[in-house]
């Protein structure tokens, strides 16, 4: 049994962020814990490698959301890493903050010093932008923040294309202004991923006081009363424990943390329960409040050869390894989306709450990633503010159990207008004429699909959610009103444990949350630091 200052249980997009600034005080000991392995796969560390990431179980949770009927039955995939980095190993390099606005609400819901002001420099702590810093933007951080290493004929023309639709040409969605069409910042150096497992735990990896064990699955946290003491995991199948002198921090993710909660009797009495599991601490938010985007597709044929789709394939494809290899530029150093763009549903509304990501590129199989044999192109918009709610909680008390996901994705009723808001929105940009000379047809879901009906119709048939699951230990001041952290990130009633990822998010930010995650963890790391000197 081993005994040390701090125990981060998930060296994910967080985990790895809080090792690195937890283990500068070479006083204190930490231990790294992390189900999976090392990040040796090439094919996490190839950008355009993600499509086959997502769909590794040696790499991937492969979680699923339970299915829905007003999603037609449909299992949803929920990829998580499981991997050093996390899913910062696997995800689509995309680097986006969310809006200002985003956490001006969240302080005022009682989140003291989670207000913009409070949090940008956070966000410029961990950046190194390589096109230079500003007043919003970061340099000389452990982050590498690129730009896209070429600009591409078809997704310049659809910026102009919003500009004709009076939606801002930005080049910038991270600084000032997150409105308008650009193209997307990437978490990459010299065309290769920067995972925070690359960013944060590898320059951390030879200190001393710096523990981390791989193939490492927490299990349970142990508590004396009210008081957390320690971990209980399974390294490489054996049963170990680790003591704690100072805090458990989980940094499982929203999938996850919560999951650990409940193993270890925190949570809803009467759930735990049913599972068998001796309540330890009453928390009925433990795991409610799930929140993720939803997006849908559509796609349309291009009547010229300046897609992804010819590139990819055949001699394209030989020509792009090489330009890769030799230049680390092309389409292997692609991400999940290449132009984005944030727009506003309807008039009146002061921030966007539309997001899209957009690709020269269409998939003949969606499932399989493979790509149509003609030109083509994909649309993928989401509301940025979901209004609806699920929930993911233990099914099992088997800890190596998936834990049930209840996702409700577009049944609020407000979801699902701005949905269908953005998917006609999709199709104005198309029709504006910097893009339409480049039609020959939409594919998907076709125009045949008018209505608002049909539109909302095709999205719960074949949408899927971004991977960005937040808020299911939702940071607040209140238990009773399910808050499961406080402020400070400490769970509420409960000694010596923090949570520290994306599950504290009280609302989802507005875009993909690796960015806000790595800058929740930069922030704990200093409140930790900050409460323990008071402490001593």
């Amino acid at each position: 049994m081993d005994h040390f200052d701090y125990i981060i249980v998930g060296a994910g997009s967080a985990g790895c962020v809080l090792a690195n600034r937890l283990s500068e005080d070479p006083k204190v000991n930490v231990l790294l814990l992390e189900a999976g392995g090392k990040d040796t796969n090439p094919w996490i560390h190839i950008p355009v490698g993600y499509v086959k990431t997502m769909v590794n179980p040696n790499l991937n949770w492969m979680f699923d959301t339970e299915p829905q009927a007003h999603t037609h039955n449909r299992p949803i995939p929920v990829p998580r890493g499981k991997v050093l980095g996390g899913s910062s190993s696997i995800n689509g390099m995309l680097y986006v903050r969310g809006n200002a606005r985003d956490y001006d609400g969240w302080a005022q819901l009682g989140c003291t010093g989670w207000s913009y002001d409070d949090l940008l420099g956070y966000f410029k702590k961990s950046e190194n932008r390589e096109t230079g810093g500003d007043e919003y933007r970061g340099t000389g951080g452990l982050l590498n923040v690129a730009d896209l290493t070429e600009r591409y004929e078809l997704l310049d023309a659809i910026i102009k294309a919003g500009t004709e639709c009076g939606y801002p040409d930005n080049p910038d969605y991270n600084g000032k202004s997150q409105e308008g069409f650009g193209y997307f910042q990437l978490t990459q150096v010299r065309g290769i991923r920067h995972s925070t497992k690359r960013a944060f735990l590898d320059p951390a990896r030879n200190r001393a006081n710096l523990k981390v064990e791989i193939y490492a699955q927490t299990t349970a946290v142990i508590l004396d009363g009210k008081r957390a003491v320690g971990v209980r995991y399974l390294h490489k199948g054996q049963p170990k424990e680790a003591r704690v002198r100072g805090e458990v921090i989980l940094a499982a993710g929203a999938v996850q943390s919560p999951q650990l909660l409940e193993l270890s009797g925190i949570g809803q009495p009467e759930l735990l329960k049913t599972f068998g599991i001796t309540p330890a601490h009453a928390l009925s938010g433990v795991g409610e409040n799930y929140q993720d985007h939803y997006v849908s597709r559509l796609q349309w044929k291009i009547n010229r050869k300046v897609t992804l789709n010819e590139k990819t394939r055949g001699l394209g494809l030989v020509q792009e390894a090489l330009k890769f290899a030799l230049f680390r530029k092309g389409a292997l150093t692609m991400s999940a989306g290449i132009l984005g763009g944030f727009v506003k549903s309807r008039e009146g509304l002061e921030v966007p709450d539309v997001q899209f990501h957009i690709a020269h590129a269409s998939f003949k199989d969606p499932k399989k990633r493979t790509f149509d044999k003609f030109p083509g192109l994909t649309i993928a918009p989401c509301q940025l503010r979901p209004e609806s709610r699920g929930s993911i909680h233990i099914g099992s008390a088997d800890p190596l159990a998936a834990p049930k996901i209840v996702a409700n994705f577009l049944d609020n009723p407000l979801d699902q207008e701005i949905h269908v808001a953005g998917m006609r929105i999709a199709r104005e940009l198309m029709a504006a004429p910097a893009a339409a000379k480049y039609v020959d047809a939409e594919t998907t879901p076709g125009l045949q699909t008018a209505s608002d009906e049909a539109l909302l119709d095709h999205a719960l048939r074949t949408g899927a959610t971004m991977y960005h699951p937040v808020s299911t230990c939702t940071m607040g001041t209140d238990p009773a009103m399910g808050a499961v952290v406080d402020a400070r990130l400490r769970v509420h009633g409960i000694q010596g444990l923090r949570v520290a990822d994306a599950s504290i998010m009280p609302r989802l930010t507005s875009g993909n949350t690796n960015a806000p995650t790595i800058m929740i963890a930069e922030k704990a790391a200093d409140m930790i630091k900050q409460d323990a000197r008071s402490a001593a």
